[in-house]
This record gives C-alpha cells, sequence and structure tokens, in this order.
C-alpha cells in the first residue's frame, strides 16, 4: 500500500535527509588512497550517534538476504555495483567507489548514494560513467511533479544510460521511503511516458539509477549473499537521492543542509 506523507511528514524525512547529507559528504571527504571502507563506515558510524538518528542498514535482514547486513553504509568499489559490505582493504587511487547510505531520524527515513574515482588522475572512462549516472539521476528527478507517472521517470533515467552506451543493474531500482527505509512503489530505471503509478502530492521516493560500464544489465553475488558485481567484471556506478512529490513539484529531501 502506497502511503502519502503530510507536509509535515516530509519536513520530517527532510531532517533525516539533512543528516544523510552531512555525513555523506564526510565520507566522500575522508575517502583516500589508503583508507578502508571499513574506516568510512566506522566515520558514518559515529556521525550517526552525534546526530542521534539510527542506521537503516545495520541489521537490515530482507528475506533473500542469508545475513543480517553488518554495516551502516552500503560501500562498493569498482565492479561491485551495490550493496558492497565495508572491509578492511585499503583504497587505491583509481578505485571507482559507490556509497549508499540511510538513517532514520525520530523515525523517518532518507536515503542517498554517490559515486567517486579515489585519488588523483581518474581514469576518463570511470568518470563519464559517474557522470551519465548522476545525469541520468537529475532527469529522473526532473521528470517528477503531480500528474506525471512513474513511467515519465523510469524513461527519463533509461534515456540518459541507454544513449551513453552503458547497462543497467537488471531488476533493481529506487522505492518509496517514509517510516521504513523500503515502501511502496518500485521505482523502475526504466519505462514508457505515460505509464505507470500517477504521482501525487505526498509521494516521497528514492530515484537510483545504478549504471554498468560494460553495457550489459546483468550481474551476480557475490558469496557474501549482498554484494552484486557486474556479470562482465565492468565497472559500475550509483547515484540516489530521496525525493517528495510536492503541489508545486518536487522537493529534494536529501541535500546539504
Amino acid at each position: 500500500m502506497i502511503e502519502l506523507k503530510t507536509p509535515g511528514e516530509i519536513d520530517a524525512i527532510d531532517a533525516a535527509g539533512t543528516v544523510v547529507a552531512r555525513i555523506l559528504a564526510a565520507v566522500r571527504a575522508k575517502a583516500a588512497p589508503g583508507v578502508s571502507p571499513r574506516e568510512l563506515d566506522d566515520l558514518a558510524a559515529d556521525m550517526i550517534a552525534d546526530a542521534g538518528a539510527v542506521s537503516s542498514f545495520q541489521g537490515y535482514h530482507p528475506g533473500w538476504a542469508p545475513v543480517p547486513y553488518p554495516g551502516v553504509t552500503c560501500i562498493s568499489v569498482n565492479d561491485a555495483v551495490v550493496h558492497g559490505i565495508p572491509g578492511p582493504e585499503p583504497l587505491t587511487a583509481g578505485d571507482l567507489l559507490s556509497v549508499d547510505f540511510a538513517v532514520h531520524l525520530d523515525g523517518w527515513c532518507a536515503d542517498s548514494a554517490f559515486s567517486i574515482v579515489v585519488g588523483g588522475d581518474p581514469d576518463p572512462r570511470d568518470l563519464a560513467l559517474i557522470d551519465a549516472t548522476e545525469r541520468a539521476l537529475a532527469a529522473g528527478i526532473a521528470a517528477v511533479r503531480p500528474g506525471a507517472k512513474l513511467g515519465d521517470v523510469g524513461h527519463a533515467i533509461e534515456t540518459i544510460a541507454r544513449r551513453a552506451g552503458f547497462g543497467m543493474l537488471a531488476d533493481h531500482g529506487g522505492h518509496g521511503v517514509g517510516r521504513s527505509m523500503h515502501e511502496a512503489p518500485h521505482v523502475p530505471n526504466e519505462g514508457r511516458p505515460g505509464r505507470g503509478l500517477r504521482l501525487k502530492p505526498g509521494l516521497v521516493i528514492a530515484i537510483e539509477p545504478m549504471l554498468i560500464a560494460g553495457g550489459t544489465d546483468d550481474y551476480r553475488h557475490d558469496p557474501d549473499g549482498w554484494t552484486l558485481r557486474t556479470a562482465d567484471g565492468s565497472r559500475a556506478a550509483h547515484a540516489e537521492h530521496t525525493v517528495a512529490v510536492t503541489k508545486d513539484g518536487v522537493r529534494l529531501l536529501t541535500r546539504a543542509a
């Protein structure tokens, strides 16, 4: 069931989104050669506690996962697309790093993600992949307005990704956000204009394109049961924001304060 949020509830999600944006900015600033994903996760955990928030990821245990998720961030490196478990192996210059993160604050959740290349002298191909992912996210957000359809959002994302020659993670997309991290509706990263759920004021969703450099949409699971990697070993990028449909258009809820 889709639950539309009141203006006050959207304000509460916005407050959680401000915490998410602040912590992601700190993680982004700390990411460098020699720093491990686990250190980045520890930084995020400390900042969650300081903010009086609660991790939305740690302990999360969907039916398909073999164990509850052990970290407060999902940190995916190079050919890992999403759900990477933060480990002790230090990052190296040129790694493509994707960080996905969500918190609950006063019972309300916000969710966001970014991708960067670690260190100097990035590969132009990685920068092109990240740029296309961010443009796909921006196009999806721009398609959100009262009376639009979910198919408009997916089509906007898909158009950017496919024209750039990139694949997209099959069977994955965004989702509703509110009291729970994953609520209805599912928000596909592809679609037909004018089709699907009509967007109404009060709908809060996370939009999250996940693009694959090799052009395939296929993926595989690591033995940990969580990490999704590209089937062809090519690199991947991920970007995400939580947004609300308002009577005036779209409101970005995971922006920096």
